[in-house]
């Protein structure tokens, strides 16, 4: 990753985690967890959905910078979307996390410092928990209508 690329990821990580977005339970909303056993993380994600698309979403939970500050983008990038695109969105995530550090990374928009993560491997999964437990919350939404 370069220099600059290196400071946004840190600058993006380290404002989410401090100032987390959304961090909130949603009465009455479809909700899914999501722990990690390696470190002890955890995750629930709370979904509203009308008319197929994303009408509020929150989160709740304890873990490191990396899961509170995804936790956190993940809510504004999944808002006001149709639940297919979050789950495309979810799937690109996974993928480009998954990827080998320095390949390229696509259609992530603000999304794409966390990237970063890549470099740390260990911490892919803390950047993906939130993600998981949303899939989760999703997939319970639908089987509940």
């Amino acid at each position: 990753m370069t220099t600059g690329l290196d400071d946004l990821y840190q600058e993006v990580i380290l404002d989410h985690n401090r100032h987390p977005r959304n961090f909130r339970a949603l009465e009455g909303a479809a909700s899914g967890e999501a722990f990690n056993r390696m470190c002890g993380d955890r995750v629930t994600a709370y979904v509203r959905v009308d008319a197929g698309v994303i009408a509020d979403v929150g989160f709740q939970g304890s873990g490191c910078a990396i899961s509170r500050a995804s936790a956190s983008l993940m809510t504004e990038a999944v808002r006001a979307k149709t639940v297919a695109d979050a789950a495309a969105l979810i799937e690109r995530l996974h993928q480009a996390l998954l990827s080998p550090p320095g390949s390229t990374v696509d259609q992530l928009g603000t999304l794409a410092p966390l990237a970063g993560v890549r470099q740390f491997p260990i911490r892919i999964k803390c950047a993906l928990l939130a993600w998981d437990a949303l899939r989760a919350a999703l997939a319970g939404q639908l089987t509940s209508r």
